[in-house]
C-alpha cells in the first residue's frame, strides 16, 4: 500500500487518469441505467393506462348491454303471459328506443319469425327465421341475452350488433324473440373520443373472434380467431396486455384486453411502440446534454485533484498518529473497544478481546457484527444501530454472544457515530462491557419478583386464584360484562370431615375439589377461585343464571364421583352445595351479586345441602313468603354448622 501512495505521489497523471476514467465510467453508467429504467417505467405506466382504458370501455360496454337486457327480460316476462294491443305495445318500443339511446330499432318475432310487434312507424314484412340467433332460441330453452353480429340491417342497411332474448309460453315452449339492433358505429363514435394515437385503436369483439365495432373503422365482422389473443391469452387470463404485431397495419404495438364473461365479448385497446416511447425519446436527448455538461465539469475537476494529492498525504499522516493514540488507549482497557462501518462490518477490536470472550482480535475483524450476535438479539441490535443518524448520536443495547469456549456472554455496549473518521466514511465506535455476572444476578430477582407475584394472587394450598385476584376479577368483569354469573361452592359438612379424619386429609380433600372447580373454567375466560376456608368461588362471564345452574350442577356430579370418604355425611361421601347469582338490572354492584349468590347458597344448605339453588328461584319465592329471607344471625350460625 505504501508502494503505491509513494507512485501516486511521484506521478499524480496516473490518479487523475484513474478518476478520470472512474467519473466517465460513472456518468455514461448513469445515463445508461437511467434510461433503461425509464423506458420500462415508460412501458409500465402505458401498460397500466392500457389495462385501465381497456377494463373501462369493458365496463362501458356490459352497462350497454346490461341496460338492454334489463329493458328486454321486462318484455319477455310480460309477452309470457300477456298479449298487448300492437299499438300500445309498439309504443311501448319506441319510448324504449328513446330512452336506450344505443338500441336503433327493436321489435318482437313470432315463433315463426314473423314481426309481431316494431319500434318502426310500419311492421315490417320480411322474415327473420332465417337469422342465426333464431334459431338459436328456437332450438336452445336458455333465457339469457344473446350478442351476436355484425349484420347487414334489412331496414337500414347499417352493420348492426343484434341483441336477442328468447319468449316462452307458461308450459316452457318457444314463443318467439325480442330483438334489439346497436349501430355498430355506436362504439366506433364512442371509442374515437380516447387518445390512443394515431396509430393505436380500440376494438369489441366477441370470444369468437369476430370484430363487433373498431376505431378506426374497419370492416365489421373479420375473423380474428386464429391470433394469440383467442387462441391462448383468454384461456389463461380475462384481463392482460402484451407486445403484438398488429394484423391491421403491421406496426410493432402494445395492447390490452378485458373480457366479460357475462355477455362473451372482449375490449381490446392498442397503441403502436412508437408513440409509447416517443417522450422518453426526447428525454434521453435531454439526458445526453445533461451527461456532456457534467463531463467537462468532471475534467475541469480533474485538474484540481493533482493539487489535493498533497493535502491529502498530510491528512492521512495525522490521521495516523491518531489511531495511533487510540490504539494505545484501547489496547489498555479492560472493556472491549470496537471500530465499525455504517454497515457494520468490523475495522478494529482492541486486545482485551481475548480475555473477555476468550477469542482474537482477527476472529472478528472484517465480519458483521451481527454474525457474532446471538440470533435472537439481532434485531435489537439492528434497532439500536437506526438511532445513530448524527454524529454525538449515542446508543445503547444488551445482547448476547458465544465466548470462545462455547459458554454464553452478555454484553453491556455503547455505540457512538465518530464526528470524525479516517477516509471520511463515517465508522461507529463501540465499547462493551462483559456484565454476564451483573445479569445473571438481575435474572435472579426477577425471577424472585415472578414468585412472588404468583404467591400475592394465588392460594398456596389449592393454586386457585385466591381472594384478592377474586375481587379484582369480578370488579373488572361486571363493568365488562352485561351478562354475568356468580357460583359459591360449599363443602358439605367440612368441619365433621377434618375432625373425623384429620387436617391433612381435609387439605387432600381440599385439592381435588379445586382441581375440579379449576378445570371448569379452564380455557373458558371465567375465573375460579379459593374465597376461603372450604368455599370457592367461581365468575362466569357472558352465562346467564340458567347455564350456570347447568355448570353447579355438573360440579355436584364430577364431585359425588370423586367417592372422597365421608363418615359423617348422610351418604358417606363427600358433597358440595352451590349457590348462583346473576346480574341483573337489580343489582347494585359486585359486592351485591356475590351477597345474592350467598342467600341463595344459604338456602341450598337449608334444603338438605349437595344442591344448587339459584338467586332467582329465592326472589320469586320471597315475593310470595317474606319469611324466607335469611337473617344475618342465621347466616352466621349456617357457616359455623358447615
Amino acid at each position: 500500500m505504501a508502494h503505491i501512495h509513494q507512485s501516486i505521489q511521484r506521478k499524480p497523471q496516473l490518479m487523475v487518469g484513474a478518476f478520470l476514467a472512474l467519473m466517465l465510467a460513472s456518468v455514461l453508467g448513469l445515463v445508461s441505467w437511467k434510461t433503461s429504467v425509464a423506458r420500462n417505467a415508460t412501458l409500465v405506466r402505458a401498460e397500466e393506462d392500457l389495462n385501465n382504458l381497456a377494463r373501462s370501455l369493458a365496463r362501458h360496454a356490459t352497462n350497454t348491454f346490461k341496460a338492454s337486457d334489463v329493458a328486454m327480460t321486462g318484455m319477455a316476462d310480460l309477452l309470457k303471459y300477456q298479449n298487448p294491443l300492437p299499438e300500445r305495445f309498439n309504443a311501448h318500443l319506441i319510448a324504449t328506443t328513446r330512452t336506450l339511446s344505443q338500441i336503433r330499432e327493436i321489435g318482437v318475432l313470432n315463433a315463426e319469425g314473423n314481426w309481431r310487434y316494431s319500434s318502426f312507424e310500419r311492421l315490417p314484412e320480411h322474415n327473420n327465421s332465417d337469422r342465426p340467433y333464431f334459431a338459436r332460441h328456437r332450438d336452445n330453452p336458455s333465457s339469457k341475452m344473446l350478442v351476436t353480429g355484425p349484420i347487414i340491417s334489412r331496414m337500414s342497411g347499417q352493420p348492426s350488433i343484434i341483441l336477442s332474448k328468447r319468449i316462452t309460453t307458461p308450459s316452457g315452449e318457444f314463443a318467439g324473440v325480442v330483438v334489439a339492433a346497436i349501430d355498430c358505429g355506436y362504439f366506433s363514435s364512442f371509442y374515437s373520443s380516447f387518445g390512443v394515437g394515431t396509430q393505436g385503436g380500440i376494438s369489441l369483439l366477441s370470444t369468437d373472434g369476430t370484430m363487433l365495432a373498431r376505431w378506426p373503422i374497419v370492416e365489421a365482422g373479420r375473423k380474428f380467431a386464429d391470433t394469440s389473443l383467442f387462441q391462448k391469452r383468454l384461456s389463461e387470463s380475462s384481463a392482460g396486455a402484451y407486445k403484438i404485431t398488429s394484423p391491421f397495419d403491421g406496426l410493432a404495438k402494445y395492447i390490452a384486453y378485458e373480457r366479460d364473461p357475462e355477455y362473451q365479448i372482449v375490449v381490446t385497446v392498442a397503441r403502436s411502440e412508437n408513440e409509447v416511447l416517443a417522450n422518453w425519446r426526447a428525454d434521453l436527448i435531454s439526458d445526453a446534454v445533461v451527461a456532456g455538461v457534467l463531463v467537462a465539469i468532471i475534467i475541469g475537476m480533474a485538474g484540481l485533484l493533482s493539487s489535493q494529492l498533497r493535502f491529502r498525504t498530510a491528512l492521512e499522516r495525522s490521521l495516523r498518529e491518531r489511531e495511533a493514540r487510540f490504539r494505545l488507549l484501547a489496547d489498555n482497557i479492560a472493556d472491549i473497544v470496537i471500530v465499525m462501518d455504517r454497515n457494520g462490518v468490523l475495522r478494529y477490536v482492541s486486545p482485551s478481546v481475548v480475555p473477555v470472550l476468550g477469542m482474537t482480535e482477527n476472529v472478528f475483524l472484517g465480519r458483521s457484527c451481527l454474525d457474532v450476535v446471538h440470533d435472537d438479539d439481532r434485531e435489537k441490535v439492528i434497532a439500536a444501530s437506526r438511532e445513530l443518524k448524527q454524529a454525538r448520536a449515542y446508543s445503547s443495547v444488551r445482547f448476547r454472544v458465544l465466548r470462545g469456549d462455547g459458554a454464553m456472554a452478555w454484553l453491556d455496549a455503547h455505540f457512538k457515530l465518530a464526528e470524525q473518521s479516517f477516509g471520511g466514511e463515517l465508522e461507529i465506535v463501540g465499547v462493551l462491557r462483559d456484565i454476564t455476572e451483573q445479569k445473571g444476578l438481575e435474572d435472579e430477582l426477577s425471577s424472585a419478583n415472578l414468585k412472588l407475584a404468583q404467591l400475592a394472587t394465588t392460594d398456596g394450598l389449592t393454586r386457585l386464584a385466591n381472594r384478592r385476584s377474586f375481587d379484582a376479577f369480578l370488579r373488572e368483569a361486571y363493568v365488562k360484562y352485561p351478562v354475568l354469573s356468580v357460583l359459591l361452592i360449599d363443602i358439605d359438612h367440612f368441619k365433621d370431615f377434618n375432625d373425623t379424619l384429620g387436617h391433612q386429609a381435609g387439605d387432600d380433600c381440599l385439592q381435588r375439589v379445586a382441581e375440579v372447580v379449576g378445570s371448569a373454567t379452564a380455557n373458558t375466560g371465567g375465573l375460579s377461585a379459593r374465597y376461603g376456608g372450604e368455599e370457592f368461588a367461581m365468575v362466569l362471564p357472558g352465562v346467564d343464571e340458567e347455564r350456570a345452574v347447568k355448570v353447579a350442577d355438573a360440579l355436584r356430579v364430577l364431585i359425588r364421583r370423586l367417592q372422597v370418604y365421608h363418615p359423617r355425611a348422610p351418604r358417606s361421601y363427600l358433597t358440595i352445595s352451590v349457590g348462583v347469582a346473576q346480574k341483573s338490572d337489580a343489582t347494585i354492584d359486585e359486592r351485591a351479586l356475590v351477597r345474592d349468590a350467598d342467600i341463595a347458597l344459604y338456602h341450598a344448605k337449608e334444603q338438605g345441602r349437595d344442591c344448587t339453588m339459584a338467586s332467582s328461584r329465592l326472589v320469586s319465592a320471597r315475593l310470595r313468603t317474606p319469611s324466607l329471607v335469611p337473617s344475618l344471625s342465621d347466616l352466621q350460625r349456617t357457616s359455623n354448622d358447615a
